[in-house]
């Protein structure tokens, strides 16, 4: 069974070439929201397995969609942030965010993400 998921990132350009990617590489992506408000609501409503989560969003920032999205009662569906910033340059936001890893878009792939969530 593939994976489900989500694509937060206020970029039409990455969201739809992360959809190409991760479909490509047997994903199945099953929304895109372009805010942290959009975010959370797609999530509560589609469910996914996995939420691809941009650092960087119009309302508020990722760490913050990342946790309320792993704080929430019952199945939360992993979440795996990106940005087109290294990692580093986050401190310990992203272990603090309840985030799974982080994955720099340059390097998105199918096997990056299987990797933090397995």
């Amino acid at each position: 069974m593939a994976t489900r998921v989500l694509i937060v990132d206020d970029h039409p350009s990455f969201r739809a070439m992360a959809r190409a990617l991760l479909e490509a590489e047997g994903f199945e992506v099953v929304g895109e929201a372009e805010t942290g408000i959009a975010g959370l609501r797609a999530a509560k409503e589609l469910e996914p397995d996995l939420v691809l989560l941009d650092v960087q969003l119009p309302d508020f920032d990722g760490f913050e969609v990342a946790a309320r999205l792993t704080s929430a009662n019952g199945d939360s569906p992993a979440v795996v942030l990106t940005s087109s910033r290294d990692a580093s340059d986050f401190g310990p936001l992203v272990a603090e965010s309840g985030a799974k890893g982080f994955v720099p878009k340059a390097e998105l792939s199918g096997g990056a993400l299987a990797t933090l969530i397995e």
